[in-house]
């Protein structure tokens, strides 16, 4: 929440006119005479005209405020890197908005400055909302670290989240199986597609989110923030909605089309989906948690599952499931 608001209180801020005071080479506003005449004239510094102007410009306390803040939260989330790539995308956006106050020098206001900030007039709600996220991290609150939260909480849209949340499981898993991890969120798995003429054509690249590899293993995962699941497990492949069933495909074939990316001899595709807590607890006690098949892919063919994650159950839990299904496919 606190960095959503300072980053609507900079997209809000407007530029206002200040009074400076410069030494310039030509005259501007009002200039001090007896300032030039003691100091720049018995120098030989005839170019040197002491000036004090109104000037229009950003203001420079506000954003050496929001500033401050960033920084301080970016410390407060660097302590918590372990515990997830949610954290990390936070941290992202933190460094993104650093960049944008990075000219200015950091500034902590006063009690008596927000009161004068809030007295200003034309007052947005962004503007209300970013000062009272600046507040709230100069008193220390809503820090990310080990600070008071009372009750601030982080914003994040859900498929993000899950996208987050899968990431953050299938690590575990790379680290106890000895595979080598990368992520679409960093870029890291990004395939360009080629169009020619090079101006037409749609998409420019396939990202996968996830991507696992061994010496002769790739796995492919693909999170995806829907209802799938549940759906599957309610109704046969018959009886669900054309919308859904259309979008399922559409999963399957993007899923399908990165397996095409991998170069080891065994490929799996993986389409993860959320489900309930108690949904996941009777699938894995029935054995049913994956759904596998097998597509022929010219010399090779490409391992296909289906398997859901829950929101509300503990890494270690699911992470552990995973590798256990995941071994035999490894040796």
């Amino acid at each position: 929440m606190i960095l959503v608001r300072l980053k609507g209180l900079l997209d809000c801020l407007d530029r206002r006119f200040e009074l400076v005071r410069e030494v310039r080479r030509a005259p501007r506003g009002t200039i001090h005479w007896s300032e030039y005449a003691v100091r720049s004239l018995p120098a030989a510094r005839i170019l040197s005209v002491p000036c004090t102007f109104p000037d229009l410009r950003d203001d420079r306390f506000l954003k050496g405020a929001i500033r401050f803040a960033v920084e301080r939260q970016l410390r407060a989330l660097e302590t918590q890197k372990e515990h997830g790539a949610f954290v990390h995308r936070l941290i992202e956006l933190a460094q993104q908005l650093l960049q944008r106050v990075q000219a200015v020098p950091t500034y902590v206001p006063s009690a008596t400055v927000f009161g004068a900030w809030l007295r200003r007039p034309m007052r947005t709600e962004q503007f209300v909302g970013g000062l009272q996220a600046i507040e709230w991290t100069v008193e220390e609150r809503g820090l990310a670290g080990l600070s008071d939260l009372e009750g601030i909480p982080w914003t994040m849209p859900m498929d993000q989240f899950f996208e987050a949340w899968a990431e953050t499981i299938f690590r575990v898993v790379a680290q106890r199986t000895g595979g080598q991890m990368k992520v679409g969120r960093k870029h890291e798995t990004t395939c360009p597609i080629t169009w020619e003429p090079p101006y037409l054509g749609s998409q420019k690249s396939l990202v996968p989110d996830i991507w696992l590899e061994w010496d002769a293993v790739t796995l492919i995962v693909d999170a995806k923030y829907k209802r799938h699941w549940e759906e599957f497990q309610r109704q046969t492949w018959s009886n669900l909605e054309d919308e859904l069933r259309q979008q399922h495909r559409a999963d399957l074939l993007q899923t399908l089309a990165y397996a095409n990316l991998a170069r080891t001899p065994k490929v799996i595709a993986c389409l993860a989906y959320p489900c309930s807590s108690e949904s996941w607890d009777s699938l894995r006690e029935r054995g049913r948690l994956f759904h596998r098949a097998t597509v022929a892919a010219g010399s090779r063919s490409v391992d296909l599952w289906l398997t859901a994650i829950p929101m509300a159950t503990t890494l270690e839990r699911v992470a552990t499931t995973l590798t256990d299904s995941l071994r035999p496919s490894l040796q």
